[in-house]
């Protein structure tokens, strides 16, 4: 970039740093304007079931939704994760919409209306990075103020989905090694299913967990195990024991007449060998060139079903450009009607059409066929799906 697109870019994202928290809109419309001529700057929003966009306001005013995958320009920038430029009607000017993003994780569109190229439309470099810049005060704006979370929202959250939605770290990440892409239904009820990760400059632990029963019940034993197995994560405990540690909380709390299915994945960034507890029902598979498979693990029992328990990690290995793959039981022993589980029928196959796609777009490809399958409603189970696709170390030599 130019020197004057560095000054303006920095002084632009000194402004949103410095801007009130439910201020960012008018912040961000107000720093276009003054440096690259923009006429109209909207926020969009994706909502919880990542079907719409839904622009920033204040309740109980709104403003018009836009579909994501309906052709619209802004759910191309959103889907596709880069730049689109939308041809207005007025030929002075044009649309362009960026995606906004923090780390890989997917918040929205920035749309903004601009002169047309030739009278200094900047380049789409610049307004990517303002996005970005934009998109890390959001995320910290949302310490604060509610305005963005209720944005996102279509209708009213279940109780249980809105403690399960603050339990999560979000919906992806980038890293030089790996990219994760994941997705929760049903997005505005669920109760029970968790994912999780954290990454160190050389580990990436991922964990998926099923709690059982509906609602509240199911939201309260998931919060306990997933804070349990941070607890013992960030104690520095290595995996088998964090499973442990967890396992013990969950019994103590509930004697054993409720568990939390779990499946606890640690990546070694440098090697790509991965360390697995498989503690109940979630199940990953693996695309290697071209052909999916289950990863065969050593079953285990579900964290708090027994007082004590040990749990043992057991190896296996990803090399770059294997994809991973993580469905909860609501998706791979999904039930239908007169029908086999979904897991039976359709899994492998919508895995292994959809391996083109990026992570959050397979995550969502994978919960939308379970849709399908039942018929187009709401999913009678909770479901959860986490996509990995791995650049980082190959396998070790025989594994």
């Amino acid at each position: 970039m130019s020197n004057s697109t560095d000054v303006w870019l920095g002084a632009a994202e000194s402004a949103l740093r410095a801007a009130p928290p439910t201020s960012l809109l008018s912040a961000a419309t107000e720093l276009l304007a003054r440096y690259v001529q923009a006429s109209e700057v909207t926020v969009l929003l994706a909502d919880y079931s990542l079907s719409v966009l839904q622009p920033v306001t204040r309740l109980p005013h709104t403003g018009s939704q836009v579909a994501v995958r309906d052709g619209t320009a802004a759910g191309r920038a959103f889907t596709a994760e880069a730049a689109v430029i939308e041809v207005t009607d007025d030929p002075r000017t044009v649309i362009a919409h960026l995606p906004v993003t923090v780390r890989g994780d997917r918040l929205g569109v920035l749309s903004v209306r601009l002169p047309e190229p030739d009278q200094g439309t900047p380049r789409m470099l610049e307004l990517a990075a303002f996005a970005t810049a934009l998109g890390h005060e959001l995320i910290v704006a949302e310490r604060d103020t509610d305005l963005y979370l209720q944005a996102r929202r279509r209708r009213r959250l279940t109780l249980a989905a809105e403690m399960q939605w603050q339990l999560l770290p979000g919906r992806g990440l980038s890293h030089p090694e790996y990219t994760l892409g994941a997705h929760l239904e049903p997005a505005y009820a669920i109760g029970g299913d968790n994912f999780d990760w954290s990454t160190t400059d050389d580990t990436l632990t991922i964990t998926c967990t099923d709690g059982q029963g509906h609602g509240i019940d199911a939201a309260l034993l998931t919060s306990l195990a997933v804070s349990a197995l941070r607890n013992a994560r960030r104690a520095g405990v290595p995996l088998g024991e964090q499973a442990t540690l967890a396992g013990e909380a969950v019994y103590a709390q509930y004697g054993g007449k409720s568990c939390a299915p779990s499946l606890l994945l640690s990546f070694d960034l440098a090697t790509g060998t991965v360390q697995a507890v498989d503690a109940g029902s979630p199940q990953v598979f693996r695309v290697r060139d071209n052909l999916v498979e289950q990863m065969v693990l050593e079953n285990q029992t579900p964290l708090g079903m027994f007082q004590e328990t040990e749990y043992h990690p057991q190896p296996f290995s990803v090399a770059a450009g294997d994809r991973l793959v993580i469905v909860s039981s609501g998706v791979h022993g999904s039930p239908a009607d007169g029908s086999q589980a979904f897991g039976e029928r359709a899994l492998r196959e919508t895995i292994a059409a959809t391996q083109r796609s990026s992570t959050h777009e397979t995550a969502r490809a994978l919960v939308d066929g379970l849709v399908q399958f039942h018929g187009g409603s709401d999913l009678p189970h909770d479901a959860a799906v986490v996509c990995l696709d791995w650049r980082g170390g190959q396998r070790p030599s025989g594994g």
